[in-house]
């Protein structure tokens, strides 16, 4: 399973990456938009956005990116470790 991460902290990148390779699932991590955002999401089967930490503008690229291939969002307002365990948890088994 493919799950893109948008939002969190920077410190928490690698967390964020082992989480999800814990539960089989591969990863890309952005906690600062990049100018091509909207290409570099491609076609996940899962996408988190940690709320507290992202901006309006890359919010509706993500919503965008998600309605045009089909794929899940699941929207959360703490970018906690523990969180993203419950999340994968739920969605991954």
């Amino acid at each position: 399973m493919s799950v893109v991460i948008i939002g969190g902290h920077d410190r928490m990148v690698c967390q964020y990456k082992k989480i999800c390779k814990e539960h089989r699932c591969k990863a890309k991590v952005f906690t600062q938009m990049p100018a091509n955002m909207g290409k570099q999401i491609g076609s996940p089967d899962l996408i988190v956005l940690f709320t507290n930490t992202v901006s309006h503008k890359m919010v509706k690229c993500a919503v965008e990116e998600a309605g045009k291939s089909n794929t899940d969002v699941v929207r959360s307002h703490t970018s906690s470790a523990n969180a993203l365990h419950e999340i994968l948890q739920e969605k991954c088994g």
